[in-house]
C-alpha cells in the first residue's frame, strides 16, 4: 500500500471516528455509532499493518502474532464479563493504553532509526515528545491500575489522604520539569535514559497517589478523567511516530473525555481540582452514625405485594435506578414490570442521573441491554419538574442521587449536588438490602420521610415477587 493509500484511509478512519463520537452522544443512534467506531479501527489497523510503516515480513508476522493475543484476550473479556463489571473493565483498558504508550516512547528512545535523521531544534521536540508520552502514559497506567481496584472491590473506596500531600505532588512535579530539562540535554542513550526511568518511577507513583486520594463517591469522575488521560497519552504517542491518525484520534478521545469530565463535575457540584485533590466519599455500605445528626423520624417497610398495589394503581410512575439495581442484575425484571405497567396504561418513565452507577452511562447501558424502550429513559433535568405529578417515585438501588439532604442540609459534604427529587413524588419506594449509607458515606434524609416506603432486600428477588404480584 503506499503512502497515498495509507493516508486516504487515515482520512476515512478519522472520519468515522468523528460520526462514532456523534453517534454515541444519543441513545437511539449509539449502536450505529459504534458501527461507526468498529469499521474505523479496522480501517486504520488495516491501512498501518499493510501501509508502508510495516519493514518486512518479520515486522509483520510479530504484528499478526500480536494481534491474534489481543483479539483472543478481547473475545474472551466480551463473552465473560457481566454488564455489572464495565467499570472495572473500562478502567482496565484505559490502564492498557497508558502502558502501551509508555512502552512506545521507550522503544522510541532507544531505537538508532527513529531520531537518526533530527538535529538541532527538531531532535530537540521529538525527545519533548518521547518525555510528555511517557509522563502521561505512566500516569495513565498507574491511577487506572487503582481504579480498576477501587472500582472491583480489590482496593478500599476510601480515600487515602497522605499528609502533605499536596506538597509531595508538588515537589513530584518540579523534579518532573528539572529532569525533563536534563534529558533533553543528555550527551548519550544511557544518561537519558537514567531521566526517564526516575521520571517514570515519580509519575507511576503520582498516579498511583492521586486515585488513591480519590473518595468512591468521585469514582464516576475518575473513569472518565483517566478516559481523556488515556486519549492524550495517545496524541502524544502519535507525535512520537509522527502518525496524523494517533494525534487526531487521541486528540478525539481526550477532549470528549474532557467535556464528560466537566459535565459530570457539574452534575455532581464539585470543581475538577476538587476531584483531583481527593478526599470525598467512602467504601459506601457504612453503618448509619446513631447521633444527633441522624434525621429524626422512623423508617416505614413495604412488602413487595404492598409496592404492586401502589404500582397497579399508579397513574405515572418514575423508575430510579442506580447501582443497586446492576449488582444484583435486575434490570431485565424492571423492564418486565415496566412492560406490564405500560400495557396497563401507566405511564412509566426512568430517571438517570448523571453520575448513577459506577461509570458514565452505566445504567443507560444495563436499561438498554434490557430493551426498556429509549424514548421513555430521560436524564435528570428533563424530569426533576414531574416529580409532582407522579404517583410513585420507584427508587431501586441508588443512594446519593436522590438524597434531599444536597439541597436542605448546607453542612453536608454533598451539598449543592444537583440530585433527582423523588421525595416530591405522592409515595417514593427504596429498594435497598439495608440501611447503610451511600457511597459518598452520607445518611438520606429521604428514607424517614412520611411518604417513603422501604422495601427492603435483594433489588431482582423483590421485583421478581412485585412482578408476581402484579400478574395475579
Amino acid at each position: 500500500m503506499s503512502y497515498s493509500l495509507a493516508t486516504v484511509s487515515y482520512i476515512g478512519a478519522t472520519i468515522l471516528f468523528i460520526l462514532c463520537l456523534g453517534g454515541l452522544s444519543n441513545q437511539e443512534t449509539a449502536r450505529r455509532g459504534n458501527l461507526y467506531g468498529m469499521i474505523g479501527m479496522a480501517i486504520a489497523v488495516l491501512a498501518t499493518i499493510f501501509g508502508p510503516y510495516v519493514a518486512g515480513f518479520g515486522g509483520m508476522a510479530w504484528i499478526i502474532f500480536a494481534m491474534l493475543i489481543g483479539a483472543s484476550i478481547g473475545l474472551y473479556a466480551a463473552r465473560k464479563v457481566q454488564m455489572t463489571q464495565m467499570p472495572e473493565l473500562v478502567a482496565l483498558m484505559h490502564s492498557m493504553v497508558g502502558l502501551a504508550a509508555m512502552l512506545v516512547g521507550f522503544a522510541n528512545y532507544v531505537d538508532p532509526i527513529a531520531a537518526s535523521h533530527l538535529s538541532g531544534a527538531a531532535k530537540t521536540i521529538h525527545e519533548i515528545e518521547i518525555y510528555v508520552g511517557i509522563l502521561i502514559g505512566a500516569v495513565t497506567f498507574s491511577g487506572s491500575v487503582i481504579a480498576f481496584g477501587k472500582l472491583s472491590g480489590k482496593i478500599s473506596g476510601n480515600p487515602l489522604l497522605l499528609p502533605g500531600r499536596h506538597w509531595m505532588n508538588l515537589i513530584g512535579l518540579l523534579v518532573v520539569i528539572l529532569f525533563g530539562w536534563k534529558f533533553v540535554q543528555a550527551d548519550s542513550i544511557g544518561t537519558g535514559m537514567a531521566y526517564l526511568i526516575v521520571m517514570t518511577i515519580i509519575a507511576l507513583a503520582f498516579g498511583v497517589h492521586m486515585v488513591m486520594a480519590i473518595g468512591g463517591a468521585d469514582m464516576p469522575v475518575v473513569v472518565s478523567m483517566l478516559n481523556s488521560y488515556s486519549g492524550w497519552a495517545a496524541a502524544a504517542t502519535g507525535f512520537m511516530l509522527s502518525n496524523d491518525l494517533l494525534i487526531v484520534t487521541g486528540a478525539l478521545v481526550g477532549s470528549s473525555g474532557a467535556i464528560l469530565s466537566y459535565i459530570m463535575c457539574a452534575a455532581m457540584n464539585r470543581h475538577f481540582i476538587s476531584v483531583i485533590a481527593g478526599g470525598f466519599g467512602t467504601t459506601g455500605g457504612t453503618p448509619v452514625a446513631v447521633d444527633g445528626a441522624q434525621p429524626a423520624g422512623e423508617v416505614t417497610p413495604i412488602l413487595a405485594l404492598e409496592t404492586a398495589e401502589l404500582l397497579r394503581d399508579a397513574k405515572n410512575v418514575i423508575i430510579i435506578p442506580g447501582y443497586g439495581m446492576a449488582v444484583a442484575q435486575a434490570q431485565h425484571t424492571v423492564y418486565e414490570i415496566t412492560r406490564f405497567l405500560r400495557e396497563k396504561g401507566v405511564n412509566v418513565r426512568f430517571g438517570i442521573h448523571p453520575v448513577a452507577g459506577r461509570m458514565p452511562g452505566h445504567m443507560n447501558v444495563l436499561l438498554a441491554e434490557a430493551k426498556v424502550p429509549y424514548d421513555i429513559v430521560l436524564e435528570m433535568d428533563e424530569l426533576n419538574e414531574d416529580f409532582p405529578k407522579t404517583d410513585v417515585a420507584m427508587v431501586i438501588g441508588a443512594n446519593d442521587i436522590v438524597n434531599p439532604g444536597a439541597q436542605d442540609d448546607p453542612n453536608s459534604p454533598i451539598a449543592g449536588m444537583p440530585v433527582l427529587e423523588a421525595w416530591k413524588a405522592t409515595t417514593s419506594i427504596v429498594m435497598k438490602r439495608s440501611m447503610a449509607s451511600g457511597y459518598a458515606g452520607v445518611d438520606n434524609p429521604l428514607f424517614y420521610k412520611e411518604n417513603n416506603r422501604m422495601l427492603f432486600g435483594d433489588a431482582k428477588k423483590m421485583l421478581d415477587e412485585v412482578l408476581i404480584a402484579l400478574k395475579a
